[in-house]
C-alpha cells in the first residue's frame, strides 16, 4: 500500500508553490544519530558520495564530521535512493539533519513513492519523524514520516499564493 497517493498530495509537490528544493529535516538528533544514518546510507545499496567542498572522500564517521572546523569546506552527502532523484545533506548541526530534494525529479505516484520509502527508511531506522517544509519556510511541514502511524501522511497543505509572494520578498 502506498502512503500518499500522487491526486491527493500533488499539491505539496508543486516547485512554484513550494520552491523547488523543500527542506527535509530529522529534528532533535545526536551524532549517534547521524552515525545511523551513515550506516543506513551504507547497508541500503543507495549511490552515495560524501564530499568536501570539491574533494570527494570516503563516507566518514559522524563524529569526525561533526567535530571539524567551523572554518573548513562544508560537508556534502549526496544520497541516491534510485537513478534520478538525489538528497542532500549537509552537516550543519549535530541537533538537526537536514536535506534537500529536487521537487522536479519527484513528480508522480512511482517518483512519491521512492520519496515515501527514503523518508521511512530514515525515520524507521532513527525512530525519528522526517518532516518537509516549503523551501525557505522551516518550522511549517506539510507531509511528513509519523513514527506511530510507521508512515509518511500528509500534515497540512501549503499556502499556495501567500505562501509564494512571502518566499519572494
Amino acid at each position: 500500500m502506498n502512503d500518499l497517493l500522487w491526486d491527493d498530495v500533488k499539491d505539496l509537490f508543486d516547485p512554484h508553490v513550494m520552491g523547488a528544493l523543500p527542506d527535509l529535516r530529522v529534528p532533535d538528533t545526536s551524532p549517534r544519530d547521524w552515525q545511523a544514518l551513515l550506516d543506513l546510507v551504507r547497508e541500503s545499496g543507495w549511490g552515495h558520495r560524501y564530499s568536501e567542498g570539491s574533494t570527494v572522500l570516503p563516507l566518514p564517521r559522524a563524529r569526525d564530521v561533526l567535530t571539524r572546523p567551523s572554518d573548513g569546506e562544508c560537508p556534502e552527502l549526496r544520497v541516491r535512493p534510485v537513478v534520478g532523484v538525489v538528497a542532500i545533506f549537509r552537516f550543519l548541526d549535530a541537533g538537526e539533519i537536514d536535506f534537500d530534494v529536487d521537487l522536479r525529479e519527484l513528480q508522480g505516484q512511482e517518483r512519491l513513492n521512492i520519496l515515501c520509502d527514503f523518508m521511512a527508511a530514515i525515520g524507521r531506522r532513527l525512530g525519528r519523524p522526517v518532516l518537509m517544509d516549503p523551501e525557505g519556510d522551516r518550522g511549517r511541514p506539510v507531509p511528513g514520516f509519523d513514527v506511530r502511524a510507521d508512515r509518511v501522511i500528509r500534515l497540512a497543505a501549503p499556502e499556495g499564493r501567500a505562501f509564494s509572494e512571502n518566499r519572494t520578498r
